[in-house]
């Protein structure tokens, strides 16, 4: 059982968008109360915080752990590392691993190894679909019951609107949330850069952004027809922007997640073919990263997420078409996102309630927030403290950063789980 109080911290509350000094008190796991007056006496643990951020510890929605299959790429104990030291205390894992985690024996599995091995919280999506091939529903259901937060294929699109409808409309009857990936999965097939100037003088195959707004066309439509509650993993260019917002506006029951890949680089980070740029969806143009973070100021973006997705050495030291999308971003998370701090373009409370409020609400965690209560999951940081990134010093088994080199402003000091350090000095 924890009792610490932290003072002379910089509050960080996206729940009150406040930004303001004051002391946060932690009993038996959780926020016992806060405030910016005089900080109570006789607890005998205190922690000063010299005036740095103290904020709800960020909730990642789409972090793939490679268990079971690829375990030499991602394990949840080096998962867990990295996020500890990201300021990440809750990780949403994803059900893209080899085998899929499409039933309730490969959810409970990944479940043992989590709660075992992982210093932070650890939530899990199912498929979709049985083995994310988009021909037979999973088993909503039982998995709904082994502890499933929701459900995706991920960026395996089904094709088949039949089973697709089918899909959503069980998951509704269960109120199961689903996630979709909005894409038309015929033009972006093969695709590794967006339509372009950029993509044409380097001989990229490329797909154009209007691929994003017909799948996402498709999807509104499909929501709207079942009345499934849906969250959009990535939304990307500013084309899909007005669709999202008419289904916002007509009331259907969506949120939407950008990559902090997609909110901080663009698509000529690539230059000479780097293939630690590659992401899917591949990076956009400059108007587009503005127009995504102008959503994200206005709220019609909910979510950013670090997309995590660990590729080893030889599947990245390939020709840019051959190389494997993804990059590791539990890490690189905060510092990037502090990128749109520092530029003014988005505030701190700003920033946490995409990064935590927003995702622990849309799963319905009790995370999130720094209200007396609520989970004592936190993360303490220097906002201004620069670094230049070492990928070599990632806690990730994988080192796939784009970031690798990059001077960066923000350090984690100390990353709180119910109340326990897990990551910090003690």
């Amino acid at each position: 059982m924890t009792d610490l109080l932290l003072t002379h911290a910089r509050l960080i509350d996206p729940e009150a968008d406040s930004d303001a000094p004051g002391w946060l008190h932690i009993r038996d796991g959780v926020i016992a109360a806060s405030g910016n007056g005089a900080a109570p006496q006789g607890i005998e643990q205190v922690l000063d915080c010299q005036g740095k951020c103290l904020a709800p510890g960020i909730v990642d929605i789409g972090v793939k752990v490679c268990e079971p299959g690829e375990r030499h790429k991602e394990s949840y104990a080096s998962a867990g590392r990295a996020a500890a030291a990201g300021g990440v205390t809750t990780m949403i894992t994803r059900p893209d691993t080899t085998q899929a985690i499409d039933s309730p024996e490969s959810l409970e599995f990944v479940a043992r190894r989590a709660q075992a091995d992982a210093s932070v919280l650890v939530r899990h999506m199912a498929a979709l679909t049985k083995g994310r091939q988009g021909r037979e529903m999973a088993e909503i259901g039982f998995l709904l019951d082994a502890g499933a937060v929701a459900f995706s294929d991920c960026d395996a699109v089904t094709r088949n609107t039949k089973v697709l409808s089918r899909a959503l409309t069980y998951a509704r009857s269960l109120d199961a949330l689903v996630m979709l990936h909005p894409q038309e999965p015929v033009l972006s097939d093969g695709a590794v850069a967006t339509s372009g100037k950029f993509a044409s003088l380097r001989g990229l195959p490329a797909v154009s952004a209007m691929a994003e707004r017909m799948g996402l066309d498709r999807d509104i439509a499909l929501i709207e027809m079942t009345g499934v509650r849906a969250h959009f993993d990535q939304i990307t260019t500013a084309r899909a922007l007005p669709a999202l917002q008419r289904a916002k506006r007509n009331g259907l029951d969506v949120t939407a997640g950008i990559s902090i890949h997609h909110l901080t680089l663009n698509e000529m980070d690539v230059a000479d073919y780097r293939t630690f740029f590659k992401v899917k969806p591949p990076l956009r143009a400059e108007d587009d990263r503005q127009a995504m973070i102008e959503a994200l100021r206005d709220g019609l973006i909910d979510v950013i997420c670090s997309m995590h997705t660990p590729q080893d050495e030889e599947s990245k030291r390939l020709p840019f078409e051959e190389a494997a999308a993804g990059a590791v971003a539990l890490e690189t998370l905060l510092p990037a996102a502090l990128r749109l701090y520092h530029a003014e373009a988005l505030t701190l409370p700003q920033l946490f309630r995409a990064l935590s409020l927003a995702p622990a609400r849309r799963l319905g965690l009790a995370a999130g927030r720094l209200a007396a209560g609520a989970p004592a999951d936190l993360v303490l940081f220097d906002a201004h403290a620069p670094f230049v990134l070492d990928r070599f010093k990632l806690h990730s088994k994988s080192k796939n950063t784009p970031f690798d080199g990059a001077r960066m402003q923000g350090r984690v000091l100390a990353t709180f789980v119910a109340g326990a350090r897990v990551y910090g000095e003690p």
